[in-house]
Parts: C-alpha cells; structure tokens; sequence
C-alpha cells in the first residue's frame, strides 16, 4: 500500500485503554493492533451529542471511507501474507559458545512445502531483524564471524514463491565441548 506508512510501535497497549489483540496476546497467541495514530477523542468512546457547538461520539457522516478502504487493504495484504506462508520452522537450537561463529539448527519441514530457511540476527540493542542470510533447504547452518553473544538469531522457513513464515527465535541452546 503505497498511500499507507504504518508503523511499528513497540508498545503492548495504548496507555489507559486496551485492544482487542490483548486476549490473543496474552494466551500466548501472536495479536497486533492496527490503528489510526492520530484519534479524534471528540468522536471515540463518547455518547452521541452536542454541548457548545461541539458534536461528540461516532457517527456515519464522520467516517472517510476512502480511508477505510485503504486501511483493509492493509489488513487484507497482512493476512493474506500469514495464510501464504509455510508453517514455521520448530526446534530450532543454537551452538557457538566461545567460539567466533554461531551455529543454528532446526527441524526441516517437508520439501512441497518450504524451499529453504532464511536466518535472522540483529543487535542485541535494535527492535528490528537488521541482518539475514538465506541458506536454502538445510536443518543447520553456521554464521561463519558472527559472534553468538553479539546478536539474537531467528529463523523462518521460504515456500517456493517466496512467502515466509514467521521468524522463530531459539528455543534450545546446545553446548560443543572444546578439545
């Protein structure tokens, strides 16, 4: 959606109020929020009125369809893109203690339906996945020079056309005994 610049923002919830994703969240189901940023209070949770010459509540002549057109297609395109994809990877486990490498491995799911793993790391300190590397339809893979106490690490599972599953962080560490 080229007209629509949504963002992440890394809060749970707005402050005071909640959203409908909070239950999904917090019975360990994956729930995002998706909202217009700039509220107009005059018109959210307030009963239909006048005082002063102000109209307060939600009514039809207040809604910009053309907006809300926009906004389901961005629910629509988000939705489409979770049902496309591949089932994620499981078991995913990492190795690389002391070592100047990381070493991630997973349960490889069936080849008709993933092409291959795409793995993910990023600074302990960003909120984003700022580096990745595809490695193709393996079950474990070694970030040659990428030191495993620099990074979080993640791993998703890439169908045929190019849709990819969700990005599953470790959930196992493994440990090598150095000779």
């Amino acid at each position: 959606m080229p007209e629509m610049n949504p963002m992440m923002v890394y809060r749970l919830d707005r402050f005071g109020r909640g959203g409908h994703h909070r239950p999904f969240n917090d019975v360990g189901f994956p729930g995002i929020r998706i909202m217009e940023t700039n509220e107009n209070y005059n018109r959210q949770h307030q009963d239909i009125r006048v005082e002063n010459g102000v109209k307060y509540g939600d009514v039809i002549e207040g809604v910009n369809f053309e907006y809300c057109k926009k906004l389901t297609a961005v629910n629509a395109i988000t939705m489409a893109g979770i049902a496309w994809a591949p089932p994620a990877p499981t078991n995913v486990s990492i190795g690389g203690a002391v070592q100047p490498s990381t070493k991630l491995s997973w349960d490889t799911l069936p080849t008709d339906k993933v092409a291959g793993y795409k793995i993910y790391w990023r600074d302990t300190t960003s909120p984003t996945w700022d580096y990745s590397r595809y490695v193709g339809n393996v079950g474990a893979f070694t970030l040659e020079g990428v030191v495993i106490d620099n990074y979080f690490f993640g791993v998703s599972a890439v169908d045929k056309s190019g849709n990819e599953s969700v990005n599953i962080s470790l959930s196992t560490i493994y440990h090598l005994t150095l000779l």
